[in-house]
């Protein structure tokens, strides 16, 4: 990886998860591995655990099952976190939608599309996806998709 695209995608993640999370994310960038487009710009980040994130056209990070381990180590709770209880993790873990009527609590700083932490309430990583919802509103509704699951992780 060059020193031009770590820096740009550190830039692009402190922006988008806040102060930090590009060196959780990157690290020095020494054990990545960066496919690019063909004009040039950085597309999926990988590491020796997995795929970490692909950086959108849209100038924003889809996390993959890697990088949410490595976001969830960075940032404190409730930072980014949508939690759930046992009847959610089997199916979440299986990479199915979460909905807001099994929602125990969220980051009030989530918006809808945002990535999103589908987390236990005892803390193990269940999923990453997009909020649908805004985190304040996925504890109001009783109906309704709180979290567009991408990536459901297997129990360790």
């Amino acid at each position: 990886m060059t020193d031009r695209d770590l820096g740009l995608l550190r830039r692009a993640a402190d922006y988008q998860f806040g102060a930090g999370a590009g060196a959780a994310l990157f690290g020095d960038g020494e054990d990545l591995s960066v496919s690019h487009t063909s004009s040039g710009r950085p597309r999926q980040v990988t590491a020796p655990e997995g795929r970490l994130a692909t950086y959108a056209t849209d100038g924003r990070f889809v996390l993959g099952a890697a990088g949410g381990r490595r976001l969830q180590a960075a940032h404190e709770p409730p930072r980014h976190r949508v939690v759930v209880g046992s009847e959610s993790e089997p199916y979440v873990r299986e990479g199915r939608n979460t909905f807001a009527k099994f929602v125990r609590a969220a980051d009030p700083g989530i918006r809808p599309g945002d990535e999103a932490l589908v987390v236990h309430e005892d803390g193990d990583l269940l999923g990453v996806g997009r909020a649908e919802l805004p985190g304040e509103a996925m504890l109001d509704f009783e109906t309704g998709m709180a979290v567009k699951v991408r990536h459901g992780i297997e129990a360790e």
